[in-house]
Formats: C-alpha cells, sequence, structure tokens
C-alpha cells in the first residue's frame, strides 16, 4: 500500500452486516467497477484457450508477487525470507497481491504461473489451493475460484483468496447431507446440498486426506467446464469445507432475463458476492440494502431445482458417487426473512490490523 500498488484504498470503504437471518456482508467501492481491469474474452464458454496477448499474470510486475508457494517435501512447514535463484524443473507457485482488492489481505494463488495455463481447474490445482487453505490454518482465510463465464475476469488459472473476519452467510446456511449407497465412496467426504439459500449448491466436507477431497471436487469442476456449465467454488474451513455453485446469471444477462433493476447495481455475482459478501457501486445500493435484496440478486444467479437436480446428477456419476435410495426428509427451501437486532459487528472495513 506504501508502494502505491493497489488501485484504492480499500480500508476507506464502509462495510457492513445486514441484520437478517443470514447476515449478509455489504461493502460499498464505488470506484471499483471503473478501475478493475476489464473481461477480455467470451463469457459463453467455459474453456477457452490461452491468449498470450491478452493480459495475464506473467505480465505483472516484480513488486506485486509476495513469495513462491510449494510442496517442501517433507511433513514440515517452511517460510524462507530470501534463497537463492535456483533451476527448478517446473514453473512456480506464485501468490500475488490482487490490486483491486475487496479486504484484507486479499490475494491471488497463480499456479505455475509461467505455463499459462487457461482458467480451468485440475486435480493438482485444487489440491494446491487445499493445501494454501491448510498452511492459513485460519477460519477467517477463504479461497474462491470463479470459472470463465462465471465472471473470472483473466483468463489465466488462478485462485483468489482474503480474510474477513465474520462468517460468510453461505457457511452458515443449513445442509442436508445426502446419503450415498454404501460402498460408493472411500474416501471418507461427506456430501450435501444447501437448503434455505438464494444459490443452489453443494458442500464437500472432511475426507480421509486432502487429496481424497481435491479428487472428488475437481472431478466435478472438471466435468462443469467440459460441459460448459459456469461454476464457483469456495474453500472455507482451513481447506475442510467446499462449496461448489453451478451458475447462469451471465446466460440470463444474455436471454435478456434479468430485470433492469438488478442489472443496474452492476453487481457481477461471483464467488464472494454468491457466498454473501457483496460489493456494490452505488450508495443508494449500499443504504438500502437488505436481506430480501441480497437475495433476489442471488437467486437469478442460482440453476433451477430440475436443472440443478439434473447436474448434480451428472457431477454424482462423474466424481463415481452412487445416491443411496433411501428416502430423504425435506423441508421445501423457501425464504422467509428473519428479524433481527443491529449486528454487533461495527460499520467501517472489517480488516485485521
Amino acid at each position: 500500500m506504501t508502494q502505491g500498488l493497489f488501485r484504492y484504498d480499500v480500508t476507506a470503504c464502509e462495510t457492513k452486516v445486514i441484520p437478517g437471518n443470514l447476515g449478509f456482508v455489504a461493502q460499498l467501492n464505488e470506484g471499483r467497477h471503473l478501475k478493475k481491469r476489464p473481461t477480455e474474452f467470451r463469457v459463453d464458454r467455459v474453456l477457452q484457450p490461452f491468449d498470450s496477448a491478452k493480459f495475464n499474470f506473467t505480465k505483472v510486475g516484480q513488486e506485486e508477487a509476495l513469495f513462491q508457494f510449494e510442496n517442501s517435501g517433507s511433513d514440515d512447514s517452511y517460510f524462507l525470507r530470501s534463497a537463492a535463484a535456483t533451476v527448478a524443473d517446473r514453473a512456480p507457485n506464485v501468490v500475488a497481491i490482487n490490486v483491486s482488492p475487496i479486504e484484507y489481505g486479499h490475494v491471488l494463488l497463480i499456479p505455475r504461473v509461467l505455463d499459462h495455463l487457461p482458467q480451468r481447474i485440475d486435480q493438482e490445482s485444487f489440491l494446491l489451493a487445499l493445501h494454501m487453505a491448510a498452511e492459513a490454518a485460519s477460519p477467517y482465510f477463504r479461497l474462491g475460484y470463479n470459472s470463465l463465464g462465471a465472471f473470472a475476469t483473466i483468463n489465466h488459472l488462478h485462485f483468489q483468496a482474503y480474510y474477513l473476519t465474520v462468517p460468510f452467510p453461505v457457511e452458515k446456511a443449513a445442509t442436508q447431507r445426502i446419503p450415498l449407497a454404501e460402498g460408493g465412496i472411500k474416501s471418507g467426504v461427506k456430501v450435501s446440498k444447501l437448503m434455505n439459500y438464494p444459490v443452489r449448491g453443494l458442500v464437500f466436507e472432511e475426507g480421509n486426506t486432502l487429496n481424497d477431497l481435491a479428487n472428488l471436487v475437481s472431478s466435478a469442476c472438471i466435468w462443469l467446464q467440459d460441459n460448459n456449465v459456469p461454476y464457483n467454488v469456495l474453500i472455507s474451513d482451513s481447506g475442510r469445507k467446499i462449496f461448489l455453485f453451478p451458475q447462469c446469471y451471465a446466460e440470463k444477462q444474455a436471454l435478456g432475463e434479468v430485470s433492469q433493476e438488478l442489472l443496474d447495481t452492476q453487481v457481477n455475482p461471483a464467488v464472494w458476492e454468491i457466498s454473501g459478501h457483496i460489493v456494490l457501486k452505488r450508495r443508494d445500493d449500499y443504504e438500502e440494502a437488505s436481506e430480501a435484496s441480497a437475495w433476489r440478486l442471488l437467486a437469478e444467479v442460482s440453476l433451477s431445482e430440475a436443472r440443478f437436480e439434473e447436474v448434480k446428477a451428472y457431477i454424482f456419476d462423474a466424481a463415481c458417487l452412487v445416491q443411496s435410495q433411501v428416502e430423504e426428509e425435506t423441508d421445501d427451501a423457501i425464504y422467509a426473512p428473519v428479524p433481527v437486532g443491529p449486528s454487533a459487528v461495527g460499520e467501517g472495513c472489517l480488516v485485521i490490523p
């Protein structure tokens, strides 16, 4: 910040927790959409080839890079403040600042930065992101991923991460366990679906190892991107819990199915917004923000129930999961606002000093 590398001062942004059942977090950032890098590719294709002529992370300044993140080769973790440059047998994984941050510690994890990987998840890159979450070892540190078509703005493989000192609304949402047929899964991963949340999604957690969890979730992501279904991922609980959201907001925009009222907010619901941290560009929207207005926006992101169940079935096939035929007792996931008192979290940017 003292070097003037950021496009604006995020600590000057107003932030509040919206009263309500889920506690959506709203931030007023009036200049971000003007100073943020524009999207340079088609939004109707999840997989697109890397284009070196367009902006990519090999073009960022050295001063924006914070450190290299690699497997230590042992069970121990190390931080080397200074190390001699060596000839590596593979491109480095780099952590760099996000010059258009929305919270404290907003960084980019760029796997094998010099290999020019397009924005598409594979098992290796996803495991790397889980290791970063585990190494951070903080409940306030989450990683997010946006596919092309789900509001990624750069077609160069990367995850985002930052600290937020309150729970994300999606972390507080009810979930319903999906029973798996006996013997259908040996990894120990539990699978659930979100209930009473505006965006339909799947939740994967625990597992015998991080590798088991990465294998399962990356298989789901690979099916989505191979079948041109835009999606977002939130990595929570130090890498032990993952939220997966297939979405269709850009498609609805293209078809003219999104109301002008929502379009006027200029909010593109990517992983952070879907998870409940909503960055607003206009003061009126910020001052009038409510749980109902957040719900209306995010409900436009979600697949229909029928389409979600269809996609879920394909994901299960891709991940070699078999849902049990045991009847589930379900409650309709219907939005019902719950009046609560003012949040105990004061206004102002939620940052860790």
